[in-house]
Parts: structure tokens; C-alpha cells; sequence
């Protein structure tokens, strides 16, 4: 893009691109913090319930007791003692407890923590997923407070391994929990049978209660909060919640599915008949503590009437891996970020384009950043007719250059009547001053696509590159204990190269374009680097060296073009032809040309009034 007077309106609109985007995600959080002290209240309520639950001894105690003591009622089988159950999969390592007979932590065994441990999205005493169950005296009891009989693991026959827990009490109302995991797989089955259902839950409905506490997986806490969301897949579509600093919301027309996502990984919960209501509340506590979130949701399901019912689930335990989470057919893929909002549309670009070329490279070099580099390749190959019309376009520009010049000698510093003639010599010459920025705003929707796409891309993560321990997070060279505005407290290679490079290419674009007259252009080619170097910061180095590269590749294309490709005494030529060709204005060059001489006129009448 050439560093004419029209090129200052493609910085600055690109520059308003990049801060809108950032500023709109931003304000998308911080709407909830005016719900944040209600937020708390709810969970305030709920810490009762979480004391309880680490208090092992004295539930034991109170529950073998009281149910004990009243026929009829639920009661435990055998003692209220702990105990716990590991099955173990090539990719997962799922902990069973029979208190509440669920899982109470889960391992992802192909992906790493901070402390080279495997993630684990289950681990705290927080976690739970329970609902109320009616006790037959006339209270209810949340069903993770008590203790199920059972927890035998099962081999079946395809290869799969099941567990089972059971809550019965002698009038022959029971609970079963029945879990089933299969190789490869990070999809677990979960089906609750139930006998005397109609005296269990009452008006057909189960109320569940779905806690969960996301510890920080990442480097950068302060990014993964950014990327850590609600999801739900409502009856039109999917839809998504970013936590900020809190929410509370509730959803009454029910969900087929609710996902709770952090940045590369998410913990989905998918009953066979969807959720009737939905309600949810969250706090974000402060980075120091190195938890993402603390969620808390009510959800509503219907059951079928009479003594026997069932509910079968599926849930999943895993990575935010596009192509694993469309295997399963239910949406789960639009979890992954690969356009939101405003910026919606550019995930077609990531879904139909970029995923799958990445793909296929991927399945051909091993290396990351080649693979980064030789996308880039790929994106700047179908963008290159953009690119050398904006070339061609600078062309022309410095073709007119000796013309121009000589008009700013003639007028000296009268800009208006400079403008005016700048338009009559660039419409006789058939010359678009648009065209050098154009075709580069039109390439600003695949920018905001990469940026989704890295951002999102969990085969990027661990994954080293030259000095970047981890090109999904920044590749710090330099680090301080303070913040620093726009910058942080670090300083990202990567970055300071895009940067370094972004600014050769604007001192040799404005090396190439006639001078306007204007002093703002003396600094346009320093502006626009450093707004990159306080929004790259603390961008994935795949994103800053997908950049760097686009920006050698810039380099190059325009030494070549303007070198061996364009014919510059063609362009001349060109030119005066077009000079002897009559030439109608458009309504926008006649409006634009009665703009200037009423504003001349204007300043004419002003300079005659003017007291001496």
C-alpha cells in the first residue's frame, strides 16, 4: 500500500479495526461487572453446601444415622465410608468416587499443565454435579452429599470400560449412575436410571446443580480469561457468554447442550433431551489465585412420568480440537473461537480455508513455525491480485509525481486549492487515488481470521519454534514485575520483529509516493509500527511470526513488481492517453469539487471581512 494522503485513511481505518476489535471484546466482559456483587450473594449462599462436602467425617455421621432411623427413607448401602475408583484410557484418567457417585477429577493424559503434570479439568472440592433428591421426610438432599454402593469397574467387549454406583432405600426407590468410556475417546457416557422416580423428583423435573472451578492451564491467565466462555447450544444455534469478571444469566428457553470453555479446553455436559432451563452465575477471582472462574448453574430437565425414568448424558472432558469436537454431530466445533461477534464472519474464512490448507500441511511437515510460514505463502499467493493492484495503483501515484510537485511549488501552502487541483490532474489521468488502499482493507477480514485461528488453535500449544517455547502464548525475551501501559510487562522477539518490519515497509512505501504537503505524513510511517507493538505484545508468537513473515514476503513482492513487473513507460504512456480521453465526473467528484469551492469562497468572504 503506497503512503499517499488516501493511505492515511487505510492506516487509520485499519487502526480503528484493530482497537475496535480489542475494545469491543472488552466491553463484552466488563458489562457484567455491575451484577457482580448479586454474582457473590448466590455463591455466598452455596457455602454452606461446600463446607459440608469437605467435611467428611460429620456428613458421615449425619447421613448413616438419620437415614438409617426412618423406614422408608433413603438410606446408604453398607458403611458411609469414601472410596475411590480410577479407569484409565490412552487419553483419559477419570477418578470415580462413590460420594455422589461421580467423577471427582479428570486428566487429559496428552496435554500438560504449567507444572508438566497432565491437565486436569476436575480437581478441587468445588467441582460437583448433583441434583435434589426428595429423602421420604419431607426434605430433599443434594445427591453429592451422599454415599452409592458399588464403583466395580467393568471391561466390556468392544474395549470399553464401564463403572457403576447405586442409591436405593428400602421401599424400593433407587438411583443408578452408570459411566462408560471408550478408547480414544473424550466423550464419557453418563445414564441415571431411576426407580420410584415419581416420589424421587417431584412435578417430573430434576434440578440440577453443575459447579465447576477452572484452574489456569495457560502462561498468561490474563489471555485465557479473555477466551474462557459459557457456551450453550440453544434451539436456533449456538450462543456464548464471556465470563469478564462475572456473569448472571438465565436462560428459559432451555439448552440442548452447556459448555463451560477456557481457552484449549472444555468440560460440556449433553443430555439426550436437552436442558429445559438454564441459570448461571460466576465469579472470576484475582489472578493471583490462578483460578479462571468459579461457575455455578442451575439446570432444569424433564422426565417422563411414572415410577421408572431415565436420563442418559454424555459429557465431555477435553480439548477444544475442531475436527474432534464436529466428529460427534451436535455442534460441539462452535466452541472454538474462529470469529465472534463483530467479527463473526470471518470464521467461514477459518473453516473453509485456512483450517483445511493448515490441515494438510500439518500432515506434511512436522516443523510449526515452516508450517506457519508456508500458510502464510499460501494466503499471500490468493491475495496477490489485491496486492499488485495496490502496486499498480502506487505506480501511477509516482508517475504523477513530477506533476504534482510542481503544483505545490505553484501554490505554495493554499492546501484547499492544491486539493482541488491534486482531483482535476488525478481524474484526467485516470488515476483512483483509492486504489493504493483498498485492495489492503480488503485483506483486513483474513488478519482478524488468523488472529481467531492462532488464537484458537490447540496443536499450536507446547509446540516450540526457534527462541518461542509456545506458539500459542508470547515469546517473552525480556520481563519486569510491573505493568507498563500498552505494553505489560514484557517484551515479545516475535513482536519487536513484526514490528521493525512493518516499519521498513512503511518508510519504503513512503519512499515511492510523491510528497502531499501534509506534515502528518512524516510520521505515518512510524505510527502505525508502534500501535503494533502495544497490540502484538502479548499476542501468540504464531500470530507475530505469521506477520513477520507476511511482511518479508511484502517486502519482496514490492521490490519485484516495482522493478521487473510494472513497465513504468507504459504507465506513462498510459496515462497520457488517458489525458486525451473526455472524462464525465461522478457525482461524488462534483459534490466533492462544490464542497471545496464553497469552503474557498467561504475563507475568501472571511479574509475580506476581517477587521484590520
Amino acid at each position: 500500500m503506497q503512503m499517499d494522503r488516501n493511505s492515511v485513511i487505510g492506516f487509520v481505518l485499519l487502526a480503528l479495526l484493530f482497537f475496535g476489535y480489542f475494545y469491543f471484546t472488552r466491553q463484552s466482559q466488563l458489562e457484567y461487572e455491575r451484577i457482580q456483587a448479586a454474582v457473590k450473594d448466590s455463591l455466598s449462599r452455596l457455602e454452606p453446601i461446600r463446607r459440608d462436602s469437605a467435611d467428611t467425617p460429620s456428613l458421615q455421621s449425619r447421613t448413616t444415622v438419620a437415614d438409617s432411623a426412618a423406614p422408608g427413607s433413603l438410606i446408604q448401602q453398607g458403611a458411609a465410608a469414601l472410596q475411590t475408583t480410577t479407569i484409565e484410557t490412552d487419553v483419559l484418567r477419570i477418578r470415580f468416587s462413590n460420594k455422589g457417585g461421580q467423577p471427582d477429577r479428570v486428566e487429559l493424559l496428552k496435554y500438560t499443565a504449567q507444572d508438566s503434570t497432565p491437565v486436569r479439568l476436575l480437581d478441587s472440592a468445588f467441582d460437583r454435579f448433583s441434583y435434589a433428591i426428595q429423602t421420604g421426610r419431607g426434605s430433599t438432599v443434594q445427591s453429592a452429599d451422599l454415599y452409592f454402593s458399588g464403583g466395580k469397574t467393568v471391561r466390556n467387549a468392544d474395549g470399553s470400560q464401564s463403572i457403576r454406583y447405586t442409591l436405593s432405600d428400602s421401599s424400593g426407590r433407587s438411583v443408578t449412575h452408570s459411566f462408560t468410556l471408550r478408547p480414544g475417546d473424550y466423550m464419557v457416557d453418563f445414564n441415571m436410571d431411576l426407580q420410584g422416580a415419581d416420589r424421587l423428583f417431584s412435578s417430573n423435573q430434576v434440578d440440577f446443580l453443575w459447579q465447576l472451578q477452572a484452574r489456569q492451564q495457560e502462561r498468561d491467565i490474563k489471555s485465557e480469561k479473555l477466551e474462557t466462555q459459557l457456551g450453550v447450544m440453544l434451539a436456533d444455534g449456538y450462543d456464548y457468554i464471556s465470563l469478564g469478571s462475572g456473569i448472571s444469566e438465565k436462560m428459559e428457553e432451555g439448552a440442548r447442550w452447556v459448555g463451560f470453555k477456557q481457552k484449549f479446553f472444555n468440560t460440556t455436559v449433553i443430555p439426550k433431551d436437552g436442558f429445559s432451563q438454564v441459570e448461571a452465575n460466576s465469579t472470576v477471582p484475582p489472578d493471583s489465585s490462578r483460578i479462571v472462574a468459579n461457575t455455578v448453574m442451575n439446570l432444569k430437565a424433564t422426565i417422563a412420568a411414572g415410577p421408572k425414568a431415565g436420563i442418559p448424558f454424555r459429557i465431555y472432558y477435553g480439548p477444544n480440537d475442531f475436527a474432534v469436537l464436529k466428529s460427534y454431530g451436535v455442534g460441539l466445533e462452535d466452541l472454538v473461537n474462529l470469529g465472534q461477534g463483530f467479527y463473526a464472519f470471518v470464521k467461514y474464512i477459518n473453516r473453509w480455508i485456512i483450517l483445511p490448507f493448515f490441515s494438510l500441511i500439518q500432515s506434511l511437515v512436522s516443523s510449526y513455525g515452516l508450517m506457519i510460514a508456508l500458510l502464510t505463502i499460501f494466503i499471500r499467493l490468493l491475495t496477490s491480485p489485491l496486492v499488485y493492484t495496490s502496486y499498480l495503483s502506487g505506480a501511477k501515484m509516482k508517475a504523477l509525481k513530477p506533476e504534482l510537485d510542481a503544483l505545490r511549488q505553484k501554490l505554495g501552502d493554499d492546501q484547499q486549492a492544491f486539493s482541488m487541483e491534486q482531483m482535476k490532474l488525478f481524474r484526467s489521468a485516470g488515476v483512483n487515488p483509492l486504489g493504493g488502499c483498498i485492495p489492503a482493507l480488503l485483506q483486513i477480514p483474513i488478519f482478524f481470521a488468523l488472529y481467531s485461528f492462532f488464537n484458537s488453535n490447540i496443536s499450536l500449544r507446547g509446540e516450540s519454534f526457534w527462541w518461542s517455547k509456545d506458539l500459542s502464548a508470547y515469546d517473552s525475551i525480556v520481563t519486569w514485575g510491573m505493568e507498563i501501559p500498552f505494553i505489560g510487562n514484557h517484551l515479545s522477539l516475535f513482536t519487536i520483529l513484526s514490528v521493525v518490519t512493518s516499519l521498513v515497509i512503511s518508510l519504503y512505501s513512503m519512499s515511492m509516493t510523491p510528497d502531499q504537503g501534509n506534515p502528518v505524513m512524516k510520521y505515518m510511517p512510524y505510527i502505525f509500527p508502534v500501535m503494533l507493538l502495544g497490540i502484538f505484545n502479548s499476542l501468540p508468537s504464531a500470530l507475530t511470526w505469521y506477520y513477520t513473515v507476511s511482511n518479508v514476503i511484502t517486502l519482496a513482492m514490492q521490490f519485484v513488481i516495482q522493478t521487473y513487473i510494472i513497465d513504468h513507460d507504459k504507465i506513462m504512456a498510459q496515462l497520457e492517453e488517458n489525458r486525451k480521453k473526455p472524462r464525465k465526473k461522478s457525482k461524488w467528484q462534483e459534490r466533492l469539487e462544490q464542497m471545496q469551492e464553497t469552503q474557498k469562497r467561504v475563507e475568501k468572504l472571511q479574509s475580506k471581512t476581517k477587521p484590520k
